[in-house]
């Protein structure tokens, strides 16, 4: 159902001032599961540069557990920034230009078993 010009010059106005309240904008930012997500991507690049250091350290001071170790880190920190990924791409509620749309599942791709009953049932009737 439509605004009428009234309610939608209130609306603008309402929106304007939010706008321009700086307490609110950071609210609204830190509850955004995207800008998390980068926070830890950024976190996670960190800790697999510091491994790696540690790789290379273990190595050249021949301290294979020191190597194994920095090995270690970087693998979970990788598994970390591959999660945090998953999470900053596919938030539940998406906020776009002021308006909130809600992401289905439906946009994913289709699976190996999907796509192979999508095959079949798509196939020629004439080869059985």
């Amino acid at each position: 159902m439509p605004l009428s010009e009234h309610e939608q010059r209130l609306f603008d106005q309402i929106e304007r001032s939010l706008a321009e309240d700086p307490k609110f904008a950071s609210a609204v930012r830190n509850s955004d599961p995207r800008f998390h997500a980068r926070r830890r991507l950024v976190v996670a690049a960190f800790v697999i540069v510091l491994g790696l250091a540690l790789v290379v350290y273990g190595t050249v001071s021949s301290n294979t557990p020191l190597g194994v170790a920095g090995f270690v880190v970087m693998l979970a920190s990788a598994a970390f920034a591959m999660q945090s990924r998953r999470k900053g791409q596919a938030p539940d509620l998406h906020a776009v230009g002021g308006t909130a749309t809600r992401r289905t599942r439906q946009t994913r791709k289709a699976g190996f078993i999907d796509r192979l009953e999508d095959r079949w049932r798509q196939r020629p009737e004439g080869h059985r």
